[in-house]
């Protein structure tokens, strides 16, 4: 049987749980149009985490690789059209490790298309009634490093198997708790009278995700070339210089 692996993230930046894990361990073992699901949570690690996304892809030789991770602030399931040859971000990730306008490959490609069929999938979802749109941006943190490096492990296969990134919201009880609603030592006080970000509930996250795999799988694939600068094109892409500031 064909293998569908879906990564998922632990949590980061203080929080307590991760929705993009919470949700792919949940289609662990199901069975779709005649492909496994096979979930695993990658370390939110910049090295790490590409690392064992790495041994994962020799190991299971998934027909369909779908990328999850959080979003906290956006409303929708986004899946992602295009990742970015850079690792940058204020935020540092779980081991300590804060990037600075550093090539996640270098020499590589500006960026990667994702060969997931993105437009399909957010009209897919809105059909369910889910919040979806198409992002064109995985930022520079770990979702998109580890988005990047799937494409170019998957382009150096050939571009056979189909890859791709899907953003998903906080939950509702991570909205609460970013706006102090769930700290019982803050109530009565300022800092619980925070705006509440946007949240979806886990169970609709779920087949959102259910939906995206069922979608991925309906189309058939097509092929993407990587986006390659004109100056890569001329002279080989140098590595970024690093600046004294980053942007998550």
């Amino acid at each position: 049987m064909k293998t569908v692996l879906l990564t998922g993230f632990e949590p980061f930046g203080g929080e307590r749980l991760n929705p993009s894990w919470l949700a792919v361990r949940r289609l662990h073992g199901l069975t779709i149009h005649g492909h496994r699901i096979v979930s695993r949570r990658l370390p939110t690690a910049y090295r790490e985490s590409l690392q064992k996304l790495r041994r994962l892809l020799r190991r299971l030789r998934p027909a369909l690789v779908i990328c999850v991770g959080q979003a906290g602030g956006r409303a929708e399931i986004t899946p992602e059209r295009v990742a970015i040859n850079v690792d940058d971000s204020l935020l540092p990730d779980n081991v300590g490790w804060k990037p600075v306008d550093a090539a996640i490959i270098p020499g590589g490609p500006a960026a990667y298309w994702s060969t997931l069929p993105v437009k399909a999938i957010v009209r897919a979802l809105q059909r369910h009634g889910i919040p979806a749109s198409v992002s064109s941006t995985a930022g520079t943190f770990v979702c998109n490093h580890v988005f990047y490096g799937l494409m170019h492990e998957l382009a150096k296969g050939g571009g056979t198997v189909r890859g791709g990134f899907v953003h998903v919201p906080f939950l509702p009880q991570q909205a609460a708790r970013q706006a102090g609603l769930s700290e019982p030592h803050l109530r009565g006080s300022g800092l619980a009278n925070q705006p509440t970000p946007p949240s979806v509930p886990l169970e609709v996250v779920i087949r959102a995700l259910l939906v995206a795999v069922k979608e991925s799988l309906r189309h058939p694939s097509r092929a993407k070339r990587p986006v390659r600068s004109a100056h890569k094109r001329r002279q080989g892409m140098a590595s970024p210089r690093r600046s004294s500031q980053g942007v998550p």
